[in-house]
């Protein structure tokens, strides 16, 4: 089975959550700038010289595909010990069983789609 997780931290997690994958060897991620909010909702801030409510807060996606549930599990638990903080607005992660994956230079499919 393949397996996708995808990740949404603070920005300020987002070196601490690259090392921890790292750590446990995982081989590719794929990382995005976004925006969003969750229970914090938004905050107020003056710009040029007007409040202002923002709503988007800005967060690191990280995406990776991963070839088995252990590897799942073992990438979902370094990521959230490295993410964690404990306040609002730390983050999801989510999975998702992939139904295929090919290689475009080589045209392989599957688990070996994911090899170098």
């Amino acid at each position: 089975m393949i397996i996708k997780v995808e990740a949404i931290i603070r920005e300020e997690k987002f070196e601490d959550v690259k090392a921890a994958l790292s750590d446990i060897e995982v081989n590719g991620i794929t990382v995005s700038q976004v925006m969003g909010f969750g229970a914090q909702r938004g905050f107020k801030e003056v710009v040029r010289g007007s409040e202002v409510e923002i709503f988007m807060h800005p967060k690191i996606k990280f995406e990776i595909v991963v070839s088995s549930e252990e590897w799942e599990k073992k990438t979902i638990e370094a990521i959230q010990k490295a993410a964690f903080t404990g306040e609002v607005g730390d983050g999801k992660i989510f999975s998702y069983e992939i139904r295929s994956v090919m290689k475009i230079r080589t045209g392989e499919t599957g688990y070996d789609a994911l090899q170098g």
